[in-house]
């Protein structure tokens, strides 16, 4: 591939970057194409969509969500505006191709059509620039696309991820080595350890009074625990952790030696929003982990202000008024940090007063007075002033919950000896959360932030896309297998299990496993089974596959485990090329579950040609 592009699909805020593997050392930030907010220093935009009532592209981004807040109330209710949509995807637990997504406005659209509209915006803007770029570029296969998606997806998700970008039209679904979708926290530690020094803070170093940086930032114990990640098999040095897309636990990489760290661990930690599951020695505990978190504590302190009900309401009935009141808060949001002693103002827009005057028949500074919420006040300028205080209140719960994580994740002992803790991605670009993690942690590690930390995902997820090969093994996050037959074992297997075949007993149900939860998969690796079809002619076979959390697991009905996707295996009906199937056919099915990714092929031994497989998590 000549050029690799990634797209960070975020919960907030996306991009695009894209570096020639001609010159993998450089890696470009997309262009800026529209203009951004006040206060907001950002090279990504707003995921924010918008579709004409029609349900065709409109926009995406800043010119999306300004375009929807400009429309008149009566017509914002036709239109679909979609925004902070992306982790839908991981709260659905029976996620489909089917799957809706509800608009600000209550409508409702397919869940794959929304992403699809996204991942072709986030195409044409990128090959646009790379055009304009470099002219001679091939139109077709040139590009290999990465797609970020948070650790903690389960295989539907990605696998939806990959079909929005199929539907996109970012490759083809005969070339699926042509997309990659790659890990955020892998591709936040891929580029972290590329940085040199200059290009990391460490929060423990606090300026001197004078105003200058102090002279040696990170000292020579950096330099040693890079010296010592360079050699074999040394662990325990640096934990990742980020209060951005997800929550991820202890995950093991084992680096390619080329690449400059020899085959060394990184013990990396991944802090953000989403559910977590259990995962035994490696919980992973969920919640709203990242900014997100903060934006839902507003809300709830408006619900507690003006009435749940009339906040349902206003959001239906003005919901491009609401995009503004978010708008407001997000520039807030971000001007707040712990040494700050001044009140926030946020701007309530004039139909928010005035709907509320109209329902509820008193003002809102009333409202106000009667909710007794302390350092909240009304100013005379039409904003709701926010004490510090109230600020910190709205981070306070995400922080706790991420402080709590990183905790509990230090007292085991697969993660002591920690020397740095790396904060990264947009959540870490917030003072109060870099505060809270430095004197939470200051006095057992240090903690540092990488340059440009709001774009380390999308930097690291190029760098993957130039050598998928950099993480070598990774960790299962379940375990996965199959149904199978095996013989009867009297006072063993239970009788309501005894299936007689043939004459012969069977016990039904048994557990065939693939690969356990926590067991280290290398990339590359494969695991076969072989299968027999069971008819002469056979057309087709349907294998289903089970997951369960847990490694203890005996049969397909045991407590836990439940049907997670099917392989299928495409089989012409003739044996081989010279006339019908004599004898029964093998079919030798290879799983890999060392990738991003859970891939299959497979292969008819008498004649050696491939047979076609899918898997499938969505059906």
């Amino acid at each position: 591939f000549a050029v690799v592009v990634a797209i960070d699909f975020g919960t907030t805020s996306s991009g695009y970057a894209f570096s020639f593997s001609s010159d993998p050392e450089a890696i470009h930030m997309m262009r800026k194409w529209e203009g951004g907010d006040p206060g907001v220093a950002n090279q990504k935009t707003p995921t924010s969509l918008l579709l004409t009532p029609e349900g065709t592209f409109h926009s995406f981004g800043y010119t999306a969500r300004d375009y929807y807040h400009d429309l008149d109330p009566e017509e914002a209710r036709d239109w679909f505006y979609f925004e902070k949509f992306k982790m839908k995807i991981h709260s659905t637990s029976d996620l489909t191709m089917k799957t809706e997504l509800e608009a600000v406005n209550g409508k409702k659209m397919q869940a794959l059509e929304v992403f699809a509209h996204a991942l072709r915006f986030f195409k044409q803007q990128a090959v646009q620039e790379l055009r304009d770029q470099c002219p001679s570029l091939p139109a077709r296969d040139a590009i290999r696309w990465v797609i970020t998606v948070p650790a903690i997806w389960k295989q539907p998700a990605k696998q939806f991820m990959r079909e929005a970008a199929y539907k996109a039209g970012l490759v083809s679904p005969e070339n699926p080595e042509q997309l990659l979708i790659a890990l955020e926290p892998e591709a936040a530690s891929i580029y972290c350890r590329k940085l040199r020094l200059h290009q990391l803070i460490d929060l423990s170093c606090k300026p001197p009074a004078n105003g200058l940086a102090p002279d040696h930032p990170i000292d020579s114990s950096f330099r040693q625990a890079r010296e010592q990640l360079r050699r074999p098999r040394h662990s325990r040095t640096f934990l990742v952790e980020s209060g951005v897309g997800e929550l991820w636990s202890e995950m093991q990489a084992e680096w390619d030696r080329g690449a400059g760290l020899g085959g060394a661990s990184w013990t990396g930690m991944w802090v953000g929003e989403g559910a977590g599951q259990d995962r035994g020695t490696r919980a992973a505990a969920g919640g709203p982990y990242g900014a997100v978190g903060v934006d839902l504590a507003f809300e709830k302190l408006l619900c507690h202000i003006f009435g749940e009900d009339f906040i349902a309401t206003f959001k239906a009935k003005r919901p491009a008024a609401w995009v503004d009141l978010t708008i407001a808060f997000e520039a807030r949001k971000r001007a707040a940090a712990p040494s700050r002693a001044s009140p926030l103002n946020i701007s309530l827009p004039f139909s928010f007063i005035d709907f509320y005057r109209k329902h509820r028949g008193q003002n809102v500074e009333t409202a106000l007075k009667k909710s007794n919420v302390n350092f909240v006040k009304w100013s005379s300028q039409g904003m709701l002033r926010m004490s510090s205080e109230a600020m910190s209140e709205l981070f306070q719960p995400t922080i706790s919950q991420i402080i709590k994580h990183i905790g509990d994740l230090l007292k085991k002992p697969e993660v002591q000896g920690i020397k740095f803790l790396f904060l990264v991605g947009g959540f870490a670009e917030s003072a109060m959360l870099q505060r809270a993690v430095q004197a939470a942690f200051g006095s057992a590690c240090r903690v540092i932030i990488p340059q440009d930390v709001g774009l380390t995902i999308l930097k690291g997820a190029v760098l993957f896309g130039l050598d998928p090969t950099i993480v070598r093994v990774r960790r299962s996050p379940l375990t996965y297998g199959v149904g199978v037959l095996n013989k009867f074992v009297e006072g063993k297997h239970p009788r309501e299990k005894l299936l007689v075949k043939e004459g012969k007993n069977w016990c039904t149900d048994i557990f065939e496993k693939f690969v356990s939860v926590d067991q280290s998969v290398a990339l590359g690796e494969v695991v076969q089974r072989s299968y027999c079809p069971a008819r002469p002619g056979q057309r087709k076979t349907i294998i289903n596959i089970y997951c369960c959390a847990t490694d203890d697991v005996i049969y397909i009905t045991d407590p836990g485990v439940r049907k997670c996707g099917t392989i299928s295996l495409e089989l012409d009906a003739l044996g081989d090329a010279g006339g019908p199937a004599r004898g029964r056919r093998e079919i030798r099915a290879s799983m890999q579950f060392g990738d991003t990714e859970i891939k299959v092929t497979a292969m008819d031994i008498r004649t050696a040609k491939t047979v076609r497989a899918t898997i499938d998590f969505l059906s």
